[in-house]
């Protein structure tokens, strides 16, 4: 075993070891080293040890990451947080073990089977742990959410789900093409802001003068009940798909399956492994499981493409999901949704307009970017609660918790110096949704969104030109 990079001491931030180089581990050390954070990287595999090492400035060792040794050797008795996602769950719950026994610091592990995610909150009690994560659940929900709104690009939920942040794109001849953005809030019969718009592959905070055209997309907060009224005014689609066809019959399809049933959506799946199609159709007895290969396009059109409201290809190769996307936008009206493991080539992905499009690793990333940043900002207690990136991440839509008075609170907002390129979306105080205006305040107790082109924000305070 040997340690590799240079001396994290002289780095800022958290003493984090993250275990498992995998997709998501490596998107974890991008993230959080460029953040500030002093990274140990621990994985079994010394070419990929070395290779992140190399990449970004962390410490790695190769070996075992659930060996009291090794954990001690990669500094387990000072690290604030050990992230495990190695490909196995029991390995990442052992990690966690030992790490809280062998350190006082959090820990962080990813499960992914379905056995073990209905028993999550029993293990994170019993183990002490501070979050366990599940990349395909996060992945399923985020589908079921925008199969219950068509219309939407993406749904991210915040104040535990009485308001959401909205995205679509404006069709042509649209009655919001060509308005400024306060006439559309003057004319709206529910209270909605729009927080960001993306034109021309640039990213805009707006005010109230910036006018909407058709093509753009744009994400707009809201009140969740408001939200079907506000694109019913702007003769949006607001229906829910009433049935799905899901391709491949992995644990992701199992998990949206799940979910749709029990939102009365009739739900078929498409699977290649026979053993596989008998053991969904054991645990889904509601769905409908066909065998055979989901690339076929004559059994696709068999099973229905062209009339079913939405398709969401969940094959394990993402070169099969996007060509299954392309192909079913050639010949279905249906809500397409596409799941991609690998956000290497996001730039060229986007220019081949899928429509939805869900990245696992990078949701189960930003929960626990989200959780560093609180953490590392405890001494503070206004602290992020819930992170999503936006537009690939050339944005930012951030929840803080105002646990205690700051330079922020008891203020309207008109009077804050706040810094350019962002907006205050909404406040959520006690369950009661304010879409804010001038004269409102962020009071002690409130949890408060806010909509950045900004990064790396901790603290509400962040949001002031210092």
């Amino acid at each position: 075993m040997s340690i590799l990079g240079k001396n994290k001491q002289s780095r800022k931030g958290l003493n984090i070891i993250i275990v498992g180089c995998g997709k998501v581990g490596s998107t974890l050390v991008e993230q959080l080293s460029r953040e500030g954070h002093a990274i140990t990287i621990i994985d079994r595999n010394p070419k990929k040890v070395q290779e992140l090492a190399g990449l970004y400035d962390v410490m790695g060792l190769a070996g075992n990451g659930a060996s009291y040794s090794v954990q001690m050797e990669a500094g387990i008795e000072d690290a604030d947080l050990l992230i495990a996602v190695t490909a196995s769950d029991e390995l990442n719950l052992l990690c966690c073990t030992v790490a809280k026994q062998a350190g006082d610091c959090a820990a962080i592990a990813r499960v992914r089977t379905p056995d073990y995610s209905k028993e999550a909150p029993y293990l994170r009690e019993k183990l002490g742990l501070a979050m366990i994560i599940n990349p395909e659940l996060e992945a399923a929900r985020e589908a079921a959410g925008l199969i219950s709104l068509p219309t939407a690009l993406e749904v991210n939920s915040f104040a535990h789900g009485h308001a959401e942040l909205i995205q679509f794109k404006i069709p042509e001849n649209n009655i919001l093409s060509g308005m400024s953005i306060v006439s559309m809030s003057q004319q709206s019969p529910v209270n909605v802001l729009i927080c960001a718009v993306e034109r021309g592959g640039q990213v805009h905070i707006p005010s109230g003068d910036f006018v909407l055209e058709s093509g753009d997309i744009i994400s707009f907060a809201a009140p969740r009940e408001a939200i079907r009224s506000f694109l019913q005014h702007i003769n949006m689609k607001t229906n829910h798909a009433r049935s799905t066809l899901i391709i491949g019959g992995g644990r992701s399809s199992y998990y949206l399956a799940n979910l749709l049933l029990q939102m009365g959506v009739t739900v078929k799946i498409i699977e290649q492994n026979y053993e596989r199609c008998e053991e969904l159709s054991t645990l889904l007895p509601k769905a409908t499981i066909i065998h055979g290969d989901g690339t076929d396009a004559d059994l696709l059109q068999e099973e229905g493409l062209e009339t079913v409201e939405s398709i969401v290809p969940l094959t394990g190769i993402d070169e099969e999901n996007i060509m299954l996307t392309l192909y079913a936008r050639q010949v279905s009206g249906a809500k397409i949704i596409t799941k991609i493991n690998r956000p290497t080539f996001k730039d060229v992905i986007s220019t081949l307009d899928l429509g939805s499009v869900i990245y696992p690793r990078l949701i189960t990333c930003e929960a626990i970017v989200a959780y560093v940043r609180a953490k590392a900002n405890s001494m503070d207690s206004n602290n992020v609660e819930t992170l999503y990136h936006m537009f690939d991440s050339r944005a930012e839509a951030l929840e803080f918790r105002i646990k205690q008075a700051s330079e922020v609170t008891n203020i309207p907002l008109m009077e804050l110096s706040l810094k350019k390129d962002l907006l205050i979306a909404c406040i959520n105080r006690g369950g009661t949704i304010i879409i804010p205006g001038g004269q409102d305040c962020i009071r002690v107790g409130d949890t408060v969104m806010v909509v950045t082109t900004h990064t790396g924000f901790h603290d509400i305070e962040d949001i002031l030109n210092s």
